[in-house]
């Protein structure tokens, strides 16, 4: 079959169109939909890592704090609170799952917080190789979920703005219309209060 001077330009008209669309955005709200759930997969990452290190910070806090055990318990149980939420599939665009994921995440990291306290009643403890490497790996995972959760927010907001703004707006509402805004951390009011300093 030959082509006519009408199938190439109808070739050419149409390779056009797909450049023009290409470049136009067409494909921004799924590659920045894909930038948010690979920035949310590191925060389950990181979050994951922190409640791994936990078994055994608090076996080995147990070993020579004795009489701590109700830290130790709360350590634990926010541990399996946090670990044993079930994450529904929606949970990046539920504010309910959202913010009850936030927070056991941020209960667990108020318990390790205090138990991390504890540790400074006892010398031998602080100076126990496996307490300080383990003490070692917790402060720097809580670092990389600091990163990841920065990230994970960057990312967020790129997609937002995408699907708020024209003609993002109306790109998603035509191609993509299961395309929905997805939460983002906060802060506590807790948190936000400057902290009291008495001398």
């Amino acid at each position: 079959m030959r082509w006519s001077f009408s199938h190439a330009r109808l070739a050419l008209a149409g390779l056009c169109l797909a450049v023009v669309l290409s470049g136009c955005g067409v494909n921004e709200v799924p590659r920045l939909d894909e930038q948010v759930k690979a920035s949310w997969s590191q925060v389950l990452n990181q979050y994951q890592r922190r409640a791994d290190l936990i078994p055994n910070l608090v076996e080995t806090v147990k070993g020579y704090a004795h009489q701590e055990e109700d830290t130790l318990t709360k350590v634990t149980e926010a541990r399996a609170k946090a670990t044993q939420m079930q994450i529904p599939a929606d949970m990046l665009s539920n504010p309910e799952a959202f913010h009850q994921f936030e927070q056991n995440q941020a209960a667990l990291g108020g318990a390790l917080g205090r138990l991390l306290a504890v540790s400074e009643k006892y010398p031998d403890l602080k100076s126990n190789q496996n307490f300080l490497s383990l003490q070692s790996q917790l402060e720097g995972t809580e670092n990389r979920i600091s990163v990841a959760r920065r990230d994970y927010i960057q990312a967020v907001q790129a997609y937002n703005t995408q699907l708020r703004t024209i003609p993002g707006r109306w790109i998603a509402a035509f191609l993509y219309p299961e395309a929905k805004v997805k939460e983002t951390f906060t802060i506590s009011q807790e948190a936000q209060e400057a902290p009291k300093v008495k001398f």
